[in-house]
């Protein structure tokens, strides 16, 4: 992958990693109900849970390139209008609503690593996602294996440290969220809309 092409992805990740999703309120809920360290598990979790779900995405992504040369491209125009619908759904949804949090009696690590992973793998969105996303960035001339790798590692970091940075200021983003929350979708959703209609018009 060229670095520039890495870089452009590196971007378009940060954003994707700052929308609101189930995932990013579980980890702000434990967060505050159990504590930042606690609520690495469930990062965790979460992070293998997607992970996995890019793999899936990247093995259906790449039968469907070994079978026909157009379909990168036909790929990227249909992810591209996948990723504006998705910005224009972001755009009216309601601010997330988080009710007022207590400390919790203590959990167990397994137990919040499987919710989180729980919560990833549940969302059959995230597969479209990824399959609508990752095509955007690929170089069908270049090895895909590591392209795929260095997606999958760049996403895992980045999320895994949005992650814990959520989970950190779990306290103040919190009533920031139930403030702000209409305007903060509807930048993701504006973010999301600007991608799907930018991206596959790059080469």
């Amino acid at each position: 992958m060229a670095l520039h092409t890495w870089l452009l992805y590196l971007t378009a990740v940060i954003g994707l990693v700052l929308t609101p999703g189930p995932n990013s309120l579980l980890v702000l809920t434990h967060g505050t109900l159990y504590g930042y360290k606690k609520a690495l598990w469930t990062t965790a979790g979460g992070v293998i849970g997607f992970a996995l779900l890019m793999a899936l995405s990247m093995f259906g992504i790449g039968a469907l390139l070994q079978a026909s040369a157009n379909a990168l491209v036909i790929l990227k125009w249909i992810g591209g209008g996948y990723l504006v619908w998705l910005g224009f759904q972001l755009w009216r949804a309601p601010p997330l609503q988080l009710d007022a949090a207590v400390r919790a009696t203590d959990k167990p690590g397994a137990t919040l690593f499987r919710q989180g992973l729980l919560s990833a793998l549940s969302n059959p969105k995230v597969i479209l996602f990824f399959g609508a996303f990752l095509p955007q960035f690929l170089d069908p001339q270049g090895d895909l294996l590591l392209q795929f790798a260095v997606m999958a590692l760049t996403f895992a970091v980045v999320e895994a440290l949005a992650e814990f940075l959520l989970a950190r200021a779990a306290h103040h983003i919190r009533p920031w969220l139930q403030r702000s929350g209409k305007g903060f979708n509807r930048c993701c959703g504006g973010l999301f809309a600007a991608m799907g209609a930018a991206l596959p018009l790059t080469r």
